[in-house]
């Protein structure tokens, strides 16, 4: 591969954009840069960010809801600043009081009735004490996931899902790691009745398939599955979790109660990394019989426990989450509006405000993202799925954010919807592809 800055930008951004090229993601640079976006983040306030070079973009991708609650959310900086005073990273060896207070908080909000909490750096971690969990809680070894799912991207998270990544690094291991079709329940049947299976993990609403919004019976059915071979449920909440379904854990909106819930990203706060993976007592059991049987070294950190707390008591607020409700339904007001004018706009997938918009081309998605970010609008593609792009509003916005937005997606239509019917594109490892984490 070779790559060369875009002559039109600063000095500045060149070196940095040639310096991550040299140093730490050249394939994403290059894949970024084939596709039109050179993009290198400076400042950030609210649901705004600017490129070094001073181009303004309103953040519809949230890197993948780490900044649901906004960048710098001042309240959130506040916490975080206090915790400073006193505390550190702390020692996970030993007891906390911010950790403990924590877990406390999580456990009372969770579906279902939990026990324990292990806490995590990031979700692809806690994915992992997820799947380390149901093993050990069942005695069992095969997961099953589904074929268009992403859960991360270490070495049990990145064997879920999508295979690209991990046959990518000859770490897949398709004896152990059962993958369905969305929507299959007889597939999902078919994987349980031989009751050889761990857990079943979903992610509520499949993130980079689009957010595609499981039928009304789906998760419920697959609950009862669950239940019936004795196999754990595990609900990956990562990006749909934290109130942006108008309920705290989106599977609350199916009544579904899991075995084993994970949050990360936007429950750092977007200021200090922090993820959790949340047992029932069956699945946590372990944590009582082998004290070390899972440690992390910055895993709740006590200076971010703090910041987590209040990141819960905001997304649990009922009024911020009726507000979410009324900003989903505000959008798609305006999207129908669109759509009746360009009905290039197939479909809005939507289920408060996780969202994804369909497109009449197999790469609208990826049409939409380039038209979008030349007119100051930040949102990416589905990763497995490239004629969706994401939509991810922030949890805190308001309606004269959103009619900025509208304006800029009648926009981008009108633009994308000139480019010529192109082939389908897939996110995978390799080559000059970036990350299906998108």
């Amino acid at each position: 591969m070779s790559y060369q800055p875009p002559a039109q930008v600063s000095s500045e951004k060149a070196r940095v954009l040639r310096l991550a090229y040299d140093h730490v993601v050249p394939g994403r640079v290059q894949g970024f840069h084939e596709l039109g976006v050179d993009l290198v983040m400076g400042k950030r306030e609210g649901y705004r960010f600017w490129d070094i070079d001073g181009q303004e973009y309103l953040d519809f991708h949230l890197n993948g809801g780490v900044f649901t609650l906004g960048h710098r959310n001042p309240e959130l900086l506040a916490v975080l600043r206090q915790s400073l005073e006193s505390l550190d990273i702390g020692n996970h060896h030993f007891p906390s009081l911010a950790r403990a207070d924590l877990a406390e908080q999580l456990i009372r909000l969770a579906p279902g009735k939990m026990q324990y909490v292990v806490f995590a750096t990031g979700g692809s971690e806690a994915i992992d004490v997820a799947i380390k969990s149901a093993r050990r809680a069942t005695g069992r070894r095969k997961i099953v996931s589904l074929d268009i799912a992403y859960h991360g991207r270490t070495g049990l998270s990145g064997a879920t899902g999508d295979d690209a990544t991990a046959v990518f690094f000859n770490s897949n291991s398709p004896q152990d790691f059962i993958k369905v079709p969305f929507e299959d329940v007889d597939a999902v049947e078919r994987a349980l009745r031989h009751e050889d299976v761990a857990a079943v993990i979903i992610e509520t609403i499949p993130a980079t398939y689009g957010f595609i919004t499981p039928s009304a019976d789906y998760l419920p059915r697959i609950k009862a599955l669950c239940e019936r071979y004795d196999t754990l449920y595990i609900a990956d909440e990562v990006q749909t979790g934290l109130g942006r379904t108008g309920h705290l854990w989106a599977v609350s909106a199916w009544g579904v109660e899991p075995d084993i819930l994970v949050t990360a990203k936007g429950f750092s706060g977007g200021l200090y990394p922090i993820a959790a993976t949340v047992l029932n007592a069956r699945a946590g059991a372990w944590l009582a019989e082998n004290g070390w049987g899972h440690v992390s070294g910055f895993g709740g950190a006590e200076v971010g426990c703090a910041l987590a707390q209040r990141v819960l008591e905001i997304c649990s607020d009922p009024g911020n989450l009726s507000h979410a409700l009324r900003i989903s339904d505000y959008f798609a007001a305006g999207f129908a509006d669109i759509q009746r004018r360009h009905p290039y706009l197939r479909r809005v997938h939507r289920l408060g405000l996780v969202m994804g918009l369909e497109f009449d081309s197999p790469r609208g998605g990826v049409d939409m993202m380039k038209a979008l970010y030349d007119i100051g609008l930040w949102a990416i593609f589905a990763g497995f799925k490239s004629s969706i792009l994401q939509v991810k509003p922030g949890f805190l916005i308001d309606t004269r954010y959103c009619d900025e937005a509208l304006e800029r997606f009648q926009d981008a239509i009108r633009v994308a919807e000139r480019q010529p019917k192109r082939d389908a594109i897939r996110l995978v490892s390799g080559g000059r592809s970036t990350s299906g984490s998108l």
